[in-house]
């Protein structure tokens, strides 16, 4: 191997390199063969070189003749030759190395390559169970390579902006203790402590606050982290987050610091400009709105009021839900807890009047996914000066059709839908999820624009209604903002937290708050989630014991370095830009993860298998 060791890759030849004589080393990406004459695609990760090899040329030896006459695709091969121009008319236009060829003196099969399982091509077509039981062939791909490589580039680029910010990159441990974050965990039992568990951390929260304690005030890390959560979605059992922590700041510090990372970020690798400052949308604003907190901002269509025209006799549906809302919020304010009254909500489409009453009925199914009674609709046709309402619902609400086009802004072609319940946020909810999918039916959600969002004022605790008992909307660590501090046991529902979540093309990117550093306030909040000091003490007693040795004022935030690759590639799951994912069952069709374990290391473990 040693003589036949790469001098240059697969992407480095131009026209400059005319005459030199190079080792190239790779896989043999195409073979094509005209009477004697071989051209042949040599590929590295850095890009792809022309060979040419003529079998009738006496300088070639046996053996190189040999290997040409049973190279396939996907070979691995070692080529001397000397670097020519290609013809003016030959020249590949579409490949940085396309003006030149390398006539081949001597080629050497490293390795030779059984049939494949599916052709490795730019963009595959195979089904996903069998790239990733394949994943080293798919990872060869063009399409794979480039994402990959803009991962490595995108963690260069973090590092390298962080660090000079002045910012310390500190591990913190994988095995942890077990604590309640929402998600369950994963467990690794302790061979040495038999009945005693490690847990893999679902998120550094609690280490990056004491490392803030420790008075280290500028933390970042490309966290590992692990939760044991159902086959859902396009979620991983493992993923890594750009983890940052910061001391002395507020929450305006942690925003504009995580502005300047993505711009930075971007421009380092997309040579793409991000605005200076993102948009900001309240929780609610955004509810109301978009009817999602993770607004997509790519497109304009917003959610709008419909409940001045509820008042129908004819039509009782719309004002039903606004007067049980109105009962609701009465009776669940008499056990001191807040809650919204009813809604009724429209949203215009515009330009689809000429929608289906099949299509019409797709999108209303939509909708009852997220627990909609039903969707109303109307049709806009006639005049900008005269408009007509017609179909769905249309016939109650006649002698509004002036006032509800002028106040929803709909136009002749325009297509108007609408959904109330006595829970405002399912009506929000509910259409917004109506917005989210006509945004992608209608070719709304261009995959290179990046359109960024912080959505702010979370509230800090949620209802649960089943339990009975008020629950962290985010994480228990959140600080309360201050003008809340009085009525956080009174009145739990109205406090908003010191929290905030980035938003990029209706994807929440990343999820941050300012921390709580007063052990009583910690306490107090802990109370309010119905846990016990006996818990607390126990779950939690090592980050408030470390509250009361000067703890400093701190915040941070975490983007999902997955997600955040994974948009930036135009793709839609972020399988496509991690090297080796699981499946949508957290499952790994390559290595066959999880497997069982033998006996003796379960006896090692003092663990039984209990078969249902």
């Amino acid at each position: 191997m040693e003589k036949m060791k790469r001098t240059v890759s697969c992407g480095d030849l131009r026209a400059a390199c005319e005459g030199q004589n190079v080792v190239l080393n790779g896989w043999v990406d195409t073979k094509r063969d005209h009477g004697g004459i071989s051209f042949i695609n040599i590929r590295d990760r850095y890009g792809i070189t022309q060979l040419v090899a003529d079998t009738n040329e006496t300088a070639l030896d046996a053996e190189t003749k040999e290997a040409l006459a049973a190279l396939h695709n996907e070979y691995c091969i070692a080529v001397r030759g000397i670097v020519r121009k290609r013809p003016p008319q030959m020249i590949n236009k579409d490949m940085p190395t396309g003006e030149v060829e390398v006539l081949v003196n001597e080629l050497v099969t490293l390795n030779s390559c059984e049939p494949l399982p599916f052709q490795i091509e730019d963009e595959t077509k195979a089904k996903e169970e069998l790239r990733l039981k394949y994943r080293y062939l798919d990872l060869r791909s063009a399409a794979m390579q480039r994402r990959i490589a803009l991962r490595s580039q995108l963690s260069f680029a973090t590092r390298e902006f962080l660090t000079k910010r002045g910012f310390y990159e500190i591990e913190t441990p994988t095995f942890v203790r077990s604590t309640p974050e929402g998600a369950r965990d994963y467990l690794v039992p302790s061979r040495l402590y038999p009945g005693k568990f490690y847990a893999l951390p679902q998120s550094p929260q609690i280490y990056k606050q004491l490392l803030m304690v420790s008075c280290f005030d500028k933390y970042f890390q490309l966290a590992r982290c692990y939760r044991d959560e159902d086959a859902r979605g396009d979620r991983q059992p493992e993923f890594t987050q750009i983890d940052i922590e910061m001391s002395f700041v507020s929450r305006d510090d942690v925003l504009c610091l995580t502005e300047e990372l993505m711009a930075y970020i971007f421009k380092r690798t997309l040579d793409i400009e991000l605005p200076a400052c993102f948009t900001r949308i309240s929780y609610d604003e955004a509810i109301r709105r978009f009817g999602t907190d993770k607004p997509d901002l790519r497109f304009s269509l917003e959610l709008q009021d419909f409940s001045p025209f509820a008042d129908i006799p004819e039509f009782s549906a719309f004002k039903n839900a606004l007067i049980q809302g109105e009962e609701a919020r009465k009776a669940a304010a008499e056990k001191g807890i807040s809650k919204a009254g009813g809604a009724v909500t429209a949203l215009v489409v515009p330009g689809k009047a000429d929608y289906s009453r099949k299509q019409i009925e797709e999108l209303e199914a939509h909708s009852k996914i997220y627990r909609s009674k039903g969707m109303a609709w109307m049709k806009v046709s006639g005049s900008k000066e005269e408009p007509i309402l017609e179909g769905g619902v249309s016939k109650f609400f006649k002698a509004q059709t002036d006032q509800i086009c002028a106040s929803l802004g709909a136009k002749p072609g325009d297509l108007i839908l609408i959904i109330a319940d006595a829970d405002s946020k399912i009506a929000h909810i509910a259409l917004g999820a109506v917005r989210s999918k006509l945004g992608k039916d209608l070719g709304l959600c261009d995959p290179m624009r990046f359109e960024f969002a912080w959505i702010v004022d979370f509230p800090l605790f949620e209802y649960n209604e089943e339990e009975k008992r008020w629950e962290a909307a985010h994480h228990m660590f959140s600080y309360p903002q201050e003008e809340f501090h009085a009525v956080l046991e009174s009145d739990p529902g109205v406090v908003k937290g010191d929290l905030y979540d980035l938003v990029l093309n209706g994807y929440e990117l990343a999820s941050g708050s300012i921390r709580i550093h007063n052990g009583d306030l910690q306490k107090r909040i802990f109370k309010i989630v119905g846990l016990s000091e006996e818990e607390a003490e126990k779950k939690f007693g090592f980050l408030t014991s470390a509250f009361k040795y000067g703890a400093p004022p701190h915040g941070g935030i975490a983007p999902g370095l997955d997600r955040l690759v994974m948009l930036m590639s135009g793709e839609s799951s972020i399988k496509e830009v991690i090297a080796f994912p699981k499946n949508s069952f957290a499952e790994s069709p390559m290595d066959g993860s999880p497997g069982e374990v033998d006996k003796n290391q379960l006896d090692e473990l003092h663990l039984v298998i209990k078969n249902d």
